[in-house]
């Protein structure tokens, strides 16, 4: 029945049954009943189209970077774009959605073009960067977006950076989920290549160290907090040094809690940041959320803050 609506769409790759563990960072999670992929945003488009007109459910996800999936899987279509095209024009860069974020940093210090450099070592599609506007050291991919192409649902159409309504770690996509990314348009500055390699090759040096590539985990879990939106009362007890550029780190509070070194079955928090929660072997979809249920508990009891994470889950 799911297979039907979508078989004769020209340049869709579809498979049913498909493991999404393999397709995550974490690489925990059951199977999806059908797994559809393309390189063709016009393709893509039409597998939306058609799921809606059945009243098929689908998901769409892109690098499964930031990405919990159930163990139990997805009852339903999950839909990925795998488009990876970079076109630059002087120091413009047209991205596709499916491309890596690190393709696109690289592209553009090879181009010796200035801004992106930060976002080394992030992982992830340039799609999911834009939805939650992904940024390190201070800056944020939305500083360079000047345009997003996406399908409302209705229509193929590009948003202007001041109607992306861009915020920390946030976007107008993360309220309207049925705004698909197709490819985004970013306005970067002359640089100095090797300047540039050079500090990004350092920042990656420290990323490396923090989270390495080879370790299943999504990053930081929890999204670090506004100074300015937090109880003037729990601002009174942090130290003046623990606060960046009007943020609070989230591992500060976890700190505190006894988050550092946490474990249940295969999945463990690191016992050198407590803000870094991993698969060590054998960890389940069920043991991760119950960890991070657990420690955003603590915080709340303790600081009554409530943490918000940065991962998506998908399934039950």
């Amino acid at each position: 029945m799911l297979l039907e609506p979508l078989q004769d769409i020209p340049g869709l790759t579809l498979r049913a049954g498909a493991p999404l563990a393999e397709l995550t960072r974490f690489g925990i999670g059951g199977a999806a009943d059908l797994l559809a992929e393309t390189s063709d945003s016009l393709a893509f488009v039409a597998a939306i189209r058609a799921c809606r007109a059945a009243g098929i459910p689908f998901y769409i996800i892109g690098d499964g970077s930031n990405l919990i999936v159930s163990d139990r899987g997805y009852r339903g279509v999950v839909l990925r774009l795998a488009s990876k095209g970079l076109v630059a024009a002087g120091t413009c860069i047209v991205a596709d959605a499916g491309a890596p974020l690190q393709a696109l940093v690289d592209a553009a210090i090879d181009r010796g073009l200035a801004g992106l450099e930060t976002l080394t070592g992030i992982p992830g599609s340039v799609g999911a960067a834009v939805y939650g506007n992904a940024g390190a050291y201070g800056h944020s991919l939305s500083e360079r977006v000047t345009g997003v192409e996406l399908f409302d649902g209705e229509t193929i159409r590009t948003l202007a950076h001041s109607d992306c309504e861009f915020e920390y770690r946030e976007s107008v996509f993360k309220r309207h989920k049925d705004w698909i990314i197709l490819r985004v348009t970013l306005q970067l500055e002359p640089g100095d290549g090797a300047a540039l390699r050079a500090r990004a090759d350092e920042i990656r040096r420290v990323r490396d160290e923090k989270f390495p590539p080879t370790m299943r985990c999504a990053g930081s879990i929890f999204k670090n907090l506004l100074v300015a939106n937090l109880p003037p009362e729990v601002v009174a007890g942090i130290p003046p040094q623990a606060i960046r550029e009007g943020k609070m780190a989230a591992a500060y509070f976890l700190d505190q809690v006894g988050a550092k070194g946490m474990r249940r079955n295969g999945i463990q928090v690191a016992d050198y940041h407590a803000n870094l929660i991993y698969n060590a072997g054998g960890g389940t979809a069920d043991d991760l959320r119950a960890i991070i249920a657990d420690l955003r508990e603590r915080v709340q009891a303790q600081f009554g803050i409530l943490l918000e994470e940065e991962v998506q889950y998908l399934g039950e």
